[in-house]
């Protein structure tokens, strides 16, 4: 992930991240699967985590809650505007963070007991160097766990956004399918040995979400906070019509007395330094 595309990736550069809409866009699907991250990597009372490409702090708010008093979460993230809204959420205000590249962690070597990734190693440029930083501060024995989004028909909040945007914006089809990157299980399993990783376990898990409406799910992408949502935005008014419409129809086989009930399948890759 270079630092031009991960600052930006959250919000248009200059602008700081809704902390709210990105809460209702990624963070109620990022939480329900942050205790099964926290088990793969071994968190425990006394652990020293890092948290990498954090975002608004999901992981490491539930972290947090398990290592104290003893241990400690230092959160990370390549997007300082994103760390800002971090910060705002944390009640601790000495919860230390800093703003750096997950393939170049400014940390030293052997620095922590677990590193946890929620949702962010697939936008890595090069997730593989992603992960021998992962193990670089590591201690021996330290243990990494990754969550990353299955395909897009296991996801359809976001595979159903990304297909409908690509077919307005083709040239950016590749970008706009980069959350579904590491959707294969057995490369995951691949990266995180040829990242030196030993005793490499991959799983699929899968929760579902009940949205109270299409007006609910939508109102997060009008906001812009996110990579699609962003790509939507710089649509004129006509296409935004088009491509709401469409997601909306599409949306119809999940909706239940008007509330939209959607699965996500997330596959979780964990190994030890």
């Amino acid at each position: 992930m270079d630092e031009r595309f991960g600052s930006g990736l959250h919000a248009a550069p200059g602008r700081p991240v809704n902390a709210a809409a990105y809460g209702q866009y990624v963070g109620r699907w990022s939480r329900l699967f942050v205790p099964a991250v926290l088990t793969a990597a071994k968190v425990s009372s006394g652990c020293r985590v890092l948290d990498v490409a954090m975002g608004p702090g999901e992981a490491a708010l539930v972290a947090t809650s398990v290592v104290k008093p003893a241990g400690f979460v230092v959160g990370a993230d390549i997007s300082p505007a994103m760390l800002r809204a971090a910060r705002g959420r944390l009640a601790d205000g000495s919860f230390p963070m800093v703003a750096t590249d997950g393939q170049a962690l400014a940390l030293r070597d052997g620095a922590f007991d677990a590193v946890v990734c929620q949702l962010g190693l697939q936008f890595f440029s090069d997730p593989t160097r992603g992960l021998l930083e992962f193990r670089r501060v590591l201690c021996a024995g330290g243990a990494t766990a990754v969550c990353v989004v299955s395909t897009p028909d296991r996801a359809p909040m976001w595979g159903i956004l990304a297909d409908t945007l690509s077919r307005h914006l083709p040239a950016q089809r590749e970008v706009l399918h980069l959350s579904f990157a590491l959707a294969d299980a057995a490369r995951l399993k691949q990266l995180l040995k040829l990242a030196g990783f030993r005793n490499v376990r991959v799983k699929r898990e899968m929760r579902q979400v009940t949205i109270e409406s299409f007006a609910d799910y939508w109102a997060p992408i009008e906001e812009g906070t996110g990579l699609m949502p962003q790509a939507y935005l710089s649509l004129p008014e006509s296409s935004r019509r088009a491509v709401q419409d469409e997601v909306r129809a599409r949306l119809a086989e999940f909706e239940s007395g008007g509330r939209i009930v959607m699965p996500l399948e997330v596959i979780i890759g964990a190994g030890l330094a």
